[in-house]
């Protein structure tokens, strides 16, 4: 019995590492992609972000809290401001510092008031806006030195309090708040249900007809193997474009419930038809790269289940492109990454649901696009007129 399983064992071990395709698929590939795309992301995208230093407007300083204030990494201006100016300010997207507002007398007022008083205890107004990185970094430093201070001296005072619930100290704005919260998490989802439609309609089509020996039919006929190639490419980005139009609608019209929107009093309602359009325009190209990507992998494979194999990895790799905007700033100076297929669609889409995209990048975004989709279709035409590469077994 043990000469059996050893047989059974050698038989696989010699089935696996001979099949060179399955060795690179399984083993080779997964940690080398993960290893070039982390090092690539760690490399460009993963870098502390430099947002700048912030400002802190404070009025009514008391001394008791202005050492600790001075010591937070950012410039304190506690005279001669404006803070009714200020606040519309802060309500804008690129703001970059907060307001803190101390009542009058603040150290005598928290010396003499009694928690088990039941009184309302003195409030300290803290506002800020939430959509922006830096605003947000400096909230969270002033609201941990705030709520140190507080446990110091058993919580005489409150920060940010509402009676009513009718206070407001985000200042950030819907359409604000709810475009980050897309532009972060939809390319990614769009990017893989494009894909996974291109995996599931290019590998029996191209792979499959060769499995079948049905592409020899084709390849004997007059027709030229550029128009087959041609034929092939726009029929499936056809379907994965149904596909991805399906994965769109879909998305959009059940994200606003997702969200809670309407218990989170957020208008998820927040972008014009030319948004839309836009949108469309660059999952249709992203459609193209991708089905000429998997028809490429499709046609060197010998079978379908070998095409699936390959193109296996290659969906972690896509996930990963996707995530790229949860973990870096939107806002890109350098065109050239426009020009990165792939990327420059999840970019592009994170930037249209941000509303921060120029024209000059998107346009640069589906040209490169389709110029990657044509360059994938003469890759395909040379490959169909192989014989080596149609005819392998």
């Amino acid at each position: 019995m043990k000469n059996n399983t050893w047989t059974i064992i050698k038989k696989e071990c010699a089935r696996f590492f001979g099949d060179r395709t399955m060795l690179l698929t399984t083993v080779i590939m997964p940690g080398l992609m993960i290893y070039l795309i982390y090092s690539f992301m760690g490399n460009n995208f993963m870098k502390p972000k430099d947002l700048g230093r912030a400002t802190l407007y404070v009025e009514n300083v008391p001394e008791s809290i202005s050492p600790m204030l001075e010591a937070l990494p950012m410039d304190m201006v506690t005279e001669g401001t404006d803070f009714e100016q200020l606040r519309g300010k802060l309500a804008l997207k690129e703001s970059k510092f907060v307001l803190l507002t101390f009542p009058e007398g603040f150290d005598s007022l928290t010396a003499q008031y009694d928690p088990a008083s039941g009184l309302a205890a003195p409030n300290v107004q803290l506002l800020y806006n939430s959509a922006s990185e830096s605003s947000q970094q400096a909230y969270s430093m002033v609201s941990s030195v705030l709520n140190g201070y507080e446990s110091t001296i058993c919580n005489r005072f409150d920060i940010n309090a509402s009676e009513d619930g009718m206070a407001v100290y985000d200042l950030a704005s819907n359409e604000d708040v709810v475009g980050n919260f897309f532009s972060e998490l939809i390319p990614m989802l769009l990017l893989l249900m494009a894909f996974t439609g291109c995996m599931s309609i290019a590998p029996p089509s191209i792979a499959g007809e060769k499995e079948r020996g049905t592409i020899a039919t084709l390849l004997v006929t007059p027709m030229k193997r550029r128009e087959l190639a041609l034929g092939k490419v726009l029929s499936l980005s056809f379907f994965a474009m149904l596909s991805g139009l399906s994965s769109f609608m879909g998305m959009m019209l059940s994200l606003p419930k997702l969200i809670h929107a309407d218990e989170l009093g957020m208008d998820a309602n927040i972008y014009q038809v030319s948004d839309y359009v836009v949108l469309l325009l660059l999952i249709f190209s992203t459609v193209l790269v991708l089905v000429s990507v998997t028809s490429i992998i499709s046609a060197q494979a010998k079978s379908v289940k070998a095409a699936s194999a390959v193109m296996a990895p290659l969906m972690l790799v896509v996930m990963l492109v996707g995530m790229i905007p949860m973990m870096s700033s939107t806002k890109v100076a350098n065109l050239a990454y426009f020009a990165i297929p792939i990327y420059n669609s999840v970019l592009s889409m994170s930037q249209v649901f941000a509303h921060e995209a120029s024209t000059i990048a998107l346009l640069l975004t589906l040209i490169s696009n389709c110029l990657y989709a044509i360059l994938g279709v003469w890759i395909l035409t040379r490959m169909f007129n192989s014989e080596k590469v149609m005819f392998s077994k």
